[in-house]
């Protein structure tokens, strides 16, 4: 299936051709994070896929400040050879595509017999071995379709708190201290594009698996987290209710009632997705909101209602 992505305009010559998306699994585990009290390990992964999330965000700040004509693709999931791999940030100018792994380690690591270590001696996984297959199942890829273009494949250390001892040479590796020297080698490409990158572009877009393999849901129960609306400044639990304003005790944020139901309307269907959206459902969920009538009016002119009267679900 062909998908369809909005086309983000930034520069005369620059297109971001598909937006970053926050990983279902993130999404998840914040929502739990703010709900209950997460298990060590699940609490972990959590702090990791945030940690991870944040750096491609920072790299995105850099590369939509590009002038160059280039075309940029985000957080593309492709197969190769019944081979799933992803790729943080891929950027096609013309003839050539650069392909990015970005890591947001902070710390000092170094770096023995091929093996990448945080001190004192934690190993942790090489990215240069997952940028070397990534570029080999890329190409790979490209090739099957009809398309031969030059690829440049590099790990980006996006962290200014990040040192890396005995970093062996000729490695595809950009610094925190080289990347905006990279920017600007990117910046030096006066070449325009033609139909052919394109073309490559929505190639890759039409290949793009949306649903993840390696997105895992950790197990919870309905009942076991707190009801209630999270504060979209604070995300803490402490919301009431003033007139149609949503409110928080902690940092005394407010938003329109409407945009904090449907805020979370939004959470309770990516943490139940098998569950229909109901007026029950919701007013429960909220929990601080008195009127049922306040959460059926928000329902019926933000979604499109199935059903009669007790069977009514919106969608």
């Amino acid at each position: 299936m062909v998908l369809t992505y909005t086309r983000k305009e930034l520069k005369n010559d620059m297109t971001v051709y598909k937006q970053r998306t926050k990983p279902f699994e993130l999404g998840v585990l914040e929502s739990l994070h703010r709900r209950k009290a997460l298990p060590t390990e699940e609490k972990r992964n959590y702090y990791n896929l945030a940690k991870g999330y944040e750096g491609e965000l920072a790299f995105d700040q850099l590369t939509e400040q590009l002038d160059c004509e280039c075309l940029i693709l985000n957080d593309l999931l492709l197969n190769a050879n019944n081979t799933s791999f992803q790729i943080d940030s891929l950027i096609v100018t013309l003839g050539k595509i650069y392909v990015y792994e970005v890591k947001n380690f902070d710390g000092d690591y170094y770096y023995e017999a091929d093996r990448l270590f945080k001190t004192p001696k934690y190993e942790v996984t090489n990215p240069l071995h997952q940028i070397v297959r990534s570029e080999s199942l890329l190409r790979q890829l490209l090739l099957r379709n009809g398309f031969n273009f030059q690829i440049e494949a590099f790990i980006v250390f996006i962290n200014q708190a990040f040192t890396l001892y005995q970093a062996p040479l000729n490695t595809p590796i950009i610094f925190p201290t080289q990347v905006n020297q990279h920017m600007k080698h990117l910046n030096s490409i006066t070449t325009h594009l033609t139909a052919r990158e394109r073309k490559v572009a929505d190639h890759l877009l039409s290949v793009h698996h949306s649903d993840s393999p390696y997105d895992r849901r950790p197990a919870y129960e309905y009942d076991k987290l707190e009801k209630g609306i999270i504060c979209a400044n604070c995300y803490s639990n402490t919301s009431f209710i003033m007139g149609d304003k949503c409110c928080c005790r902690k940092c005394k944020f407010g938003e329109p009632l409407t945009d904090a139901v449907l805020r979370s309307v939004q959470e309770f269907k990516r943490l139940f997705p098998s569950e229909k959206i109901t007026t029950n459902a919701i007013h429960h969920w909220c929990r601080i909101i008195p009127s049922k009538k306040t959460i059926r009016r928000i329902l019926k002119e933000n979604y499109k209602s199935v059903g009669v009267r007790q069977w009514t679900y919106y969608e």
